[in-house]
């Protein structure tokens, strides 16, 4: 079958970026949200608060709509200027509806136990009580309303700016890479590709021009990132908050100890996962990995093409084996248009699935060029997909899950399809090149943010004693590294803290364990699915149904029947990488 390879956004709205359906429908949401935002300052009965959080749902809806048409705009063609000017304005819009979110959280931290009771038994909100209940306790736990509206309102010059002064101070770096014979003045997204090198010259040459125009700006970056800090310990104090893990913890919904039982069942299966790394690092004719090289693909023989066609064909195939439901969903969406995929010159790197919730639909945005990486991009991308079709009845609020879930469907779907690759592979070559990408992208959640989580950790630690400087933070970041890849490398990257985008943004504190959280509890309920086969079906879609309305350990209990405070759900995860480690090391034994 013929799939398009050009996504359709027209039925959304018609004519692009100039569409006058778009441009009255965000009018339209400006004038409801204005009159949302005038009628919550009212005096606050039950009734009217019951009305304000049903309307607040639906502009939520509205604003996520238009969001996700600019985002598709701006993907397509980067030089669509008057899309990038829309997105300040629906950036406005969702500004507005957060303050008045956090009108109706102070409401809801001052409602007496009857009040409340009355409230969520309401037959329109009781598809959102966890939500509610969710947010009138943080609401309870945070400062006076006026105080914490104070602290939101001086973040904007303080916190948020510290920010800004990093992603510019980024933007304007010119890294010196010598290539060909000739110098260039690369971005810190250009010598990341040359990190990303098949040749380990080049990937040495641009580590040492990467790690010495870091250390260059590194005063100015550790100034960014100590007052980041400062001002997150001096609100967390504020509050009464004394575990710098309690906020990312809340907002993944998670337990610290679900988060310490992950950490340790890796840390004690890391020596299986050294012996591949030495492996490697023969393969590579080097005596030990460093860390530009525990990426690096192997040279190796025969990897194929595959056209787009048979890649949609190939997935709907392999999907069918596990869901017939997520079989006929992905045959719609590939034939209806709903992904872009085309290799043509003005589109944004990367890839990325965004829900357009009011027409209950997703777009896929990507560039295949026919390679077994594109496949098992286009495979995940569907999985994210299929999770918001999933959820598109749900009320707004129980479709809003955390970070740590939300890779759940997408890893569950790549996994299907990376497993179905190695079992196909024509050659040993390939199947050694799958089987190698499939184990290092487990090293990244393993180790790579294991390092990131340790770093982050202790950095807070000291900062609540002084400000660190550079020299500190380099011997902090490679301590944290040598202890997550376990002295197994032969150089690290002191910088990390620096280049690493993750550490100074403001929108989510400790960027990094939801990552290996999504990884492993997407592998677990693979595992089930494996063993259960088809009848796992239907209990699959209920569980992703939830994962907005419930805590995690919740979640893997009523679904999977499962405790993740123990280490045993995390070491069967685990247990489905080191099979593949198996194999590797058979496969290469004489090589």
């Amino acid at each position: 079958m013929k799939y398009p390879e050009v996504w359709d956004l027209e039925s959304i709205f018609p004519g692009g970026s100039k569409s006058k359906e778009f441009q009255q429908f965000v009018q339209e949401t400006d004038r409801l949200i204005e009159q949302l935002d005038q009628s919550i300052e009212e005096e606050v009965t039950l009734d009217h608060l019951e009305s304000s959080i049903h309307n607040v749902q639906i502009q939520m809806q509205r604003t996520r709509q238009a969001s996700a048409f600019i985002s598709c705009l701006t993907a397509q063609n980067v030089k669509d200027k008057e899309a990038t000017l829309w997105q300040g304005k629906i950036t406005e819009q969702m500004t507005k509806l957060q303050n008045v979110w956090g009108i109706i959280e102070d409401v809801l931290g001052v409602l007496t136990d009857e009040q409340w009771d009355e409230l969520v038994t309401r037959p329109s909100l009781t598809g959102v009580t966890f939500n509610l209940e969710e947010r009138r306790v943080q609401a309870q736990e945070k400062l006076p309303p006026k105080e914490e509206k104070l602290a939101a309102q001086l973040a904007i010059d303080g916190y948020h700016a510290w920010g800004d002064v990093y992603n510019q101070a980024v933007g304007r770096m010119q890294i010196p890479f010598e290539e060909n014979g000739v110098v260039k003045l690369l971005s810190a997204g250009q010598i990341q590709n040359r990190l990303n090198s098949s040749d380990r010259g080049v990937r040495e040459l641009a580590t040492a021009a990467s790690e010495k125009a870091w250390e260059k700006e590194s005063d100015l970056f550790a100034s960014t990132l100590n007052h980041l800090a400062g001002f997150r310990l001096n609100l967390y104090g504020a509050r009464g908050w004394d575990n710098v893990l309690k906020e990312p913890l809340t907002i993944n919904r998670m337990k610290e100890e679900t988060l310490q039982a992950m950490w340790d069942t890796i840390t004690d299966n890391k020596p299986r996962f050294y012996e591949f790394m030495e492996r490697k690092a023969s393969l590579l004719g080097v005596t030990k990995l460093a860390m530009h090289d525990v990426h690096a693909p192997l040279p190796v023989e025969g990897d194929t093409s595959i056209s787009y066609e048979d890649a949609c064909d190939l997935i709907i195939k392999h999907f069918k084996t596990f869901s017939p439901k997520l079989a006929t969903f992905t045959e719609g969406a590939l034939r209806d248009g709903w992904i872009e995929a085309e290799d043509r010159a003005g589109k944004r790197p990367g890839g990325f699935c965004t829900s357009f919730p009011l027409s209950k639909q997703s777009r896929i945005f990507m560039t295949y060029d026919g390679t077994m990486a594109n496949v098992a991009t286009l495979a995940h991308e569907l999985g994210h997909a299929y999770h918001g079709h999933c959820l598109k009845e749900m009320d707004p609020l129980a479709q809003r899950y955390a970070m740590n879930v939300a890779e759940t469907a997408s890893t569950f779907a790549e996994t299907i399809i990376a497993d179905a690759l190695v079992i196909e592979a024509p050659t040993k070559d390939v199947k050694l090149s799958l089987l190698e990408n499939k184990i290092s992208r487990s090293l990244a959640f393993f180790m790579n943010i294991h390092a990131r989580f340790l770093f982050e950790t202790r950095f807070y630690e000291a900062r609540k004693e002084k400000l660190l400087s550079a020299e500190e933070l380099n011997a902090l970041m490679e301590e944290a590294q040598r202890e997550a890849y376990g002295n197994q490398l032969s150089a690290y990257s002191p910088t990390f803290w620096a280049s690493k985008l993750h550490f100074h943004i403001t929108g989510v504190p400790f960027y990094n364990f939801p990552y290996t959280f999504g990884f492993l509890f997407s592998l677990g309920i693979y595992k089930k699915a494996v063993f259960t086969g088809r009848s796992f079906e239907d209990d699959y879609i209920a569980l992703l149904q939830d994962t907005a309305s419930m805590t995690v350990e919740d979640l893997a209990k009523k679904h999977l029947n499962v405790d993740l405070t123990s280490k045993t759900f995390w070491q069967e995860a685990i247990d489905m990488i080191l099979v593949d480690v198996d194999e590797f090391l058979e496969l290469t034994k004489s090589k």
